[in-house]
């Protein structure tokens, strides 16, 4: 077999095909068990009701008990289920995958100036440069040069908070000429450089508190909505825990301008109201607002696994990456991450601990 390059794997659809041509290609492919077909279609076997990938090792079906199918899905919808080898090596496989990609992860970061090209991260990983990019979007959710680019932007974001200057961060962060690093700034801080490097210098940001039981409920908004929600056993902490956040930004107390947000949030965490789906104004990569805005689709009183949120936004094998995400949320409440749970049910991590977490979700599912 060949190996593969992005000139050698098919392509569905690549050229007009009838039926019989093209089950014909199908049919060589699986004889031959080209995994350069993978993905582009399943066979199916009538006489045991399993469908496989082209490249599955097991025994070769007779040509007049195979069905070709696009899909998975379209195999399983016309009745056949998955071959338990191929689920098995499939596994094996996506492990191996799974370490290659986070060994790349890991050179990445390791880099003290400029990132490993593709070619290179590709040649370690033993794959073509298209293959590697098409796993490493699979299992991660973004590509090696959005990876890159968030491991750039956090290096020159603790640069500013560190004081440095915007041009020293910038060129230590990796970035090679400033125009690159400008024109990404805003996405990830939120705001320009030198206001970033600022402690949010000039923005104006309004917040309120309220009394719950779980805690004193801290809420801060932009004009476009809430960019910080916090919880904490002391009042005190609160204020600070803003300003730590914001260390330079014009912090106005509203508590007749936030009544309303900061009210409904107040009896949503006491167990008083229905959880509102409020205004929000948060910056990230477009894979963590995927996120975000998938948790805030999840029905109260229910829960999903990190695999099954994956599956959600159409990345399921990026389920680190989508930790991660939940991880970074500043308006958790607003953004209900506490709605995500480990595979077997078990509680997570919560950032304001697993007592809280395990409140709102009884207070969730004892709603009327």
């Amino acid at each position: 077999m060949l190996p593969e390059t992005d000139a050698t794997r098919p392509t569905a659809g690549a050229a007009p095909q009838d039926g019989a041509d093209r089950d014909a290609e199908y049919w060589a492919a699986l004889t031959a068990r080209d995994g350069r077909y993978d993905g582009l279609f399943v066979y199916a076997v009538t006489t045991t009701g399993v469908y496989c990938p082209p490249s599955c090792r097991g025994r070769r079906p007779r040509r007049q008990n195979t069905a070709f199918f696009d899909s998975p899905d379209a195999a399983e919808a016309a009745g056949f289920r998955p071959c338990r080898r191929c689920s098995r090596d499939a596994r094996a496989a996506d492990r191996e995958v799974a370490e290659r990609i986070a060994e790349a992860c890991r050179r990445m970061a390791a880099a003290e100036e400029a990132m490993p090209d593709l070619a290179a991260l590709a040649t370690e990983a033993g794959l073509s440069p298209g293959h590697f990019q098409r796993q490493f979007k699979a299992f991660l959710g973004l590509t090696p040069a959005q990876f890159g680019e968030g491991l750039r932007m956090l290096r020159a974001r603790n640069a500013l908070r560190a004081g440095e200057d915007v041009l020293s961060a910038l060129f230590a962060a990796g970035y090679g000429a400033p125009s690159r690093f400008y024109a990404a700034a805003p996405k990830y801080l939120g705001m320009a450089p030198a206001a970033y490097r600022k402690g949010a210098a000039g923005q104006r940001i309004a917040w309120s508190a309220a009394a719950t039981r779980l805690g004193c409920l801290g809420i801060a908004a932009t004009e476009k909505g809430l960019c910080w929600v916090h919880l904490d056993s002391d009042p005190d902490g609160l204020e600070a825990a803003l300003q730590a956040e914001f260390p330079e930004a014009r912090l106005e107390n509203a508590d007749a301008g936030l009544a309303r947000w900061r009210q409904q949030l107040a009896d949503y965490v006491d167990g008083r109201t229905d959880w509102p789906l409020l205004p929000v104004d948060l910056r990230g990569t477009a894979f963590q607002l995927a996120v975000w805005s998938a948790l805030r689709e999840i029905p109260a009183g229910t829960t999903l696994t990190y695999a099954e949120l994956a599956a959600r936004i159409g990345k399921p094998r990026a389920v680190r990456a989508v930790a991660s995400a939940c991880a970074a949320n500043r308006v958790a409440l607003a953004v209900p991450c506490h709605r995500i749970v480990r595979g077997d049910g078990s509680l997570s991590g919560y950032r304001w601990g697993p007592e809280r977490k395990a409140a709102l979700l009884e207070t969730e599912r004892s709603a009327p």
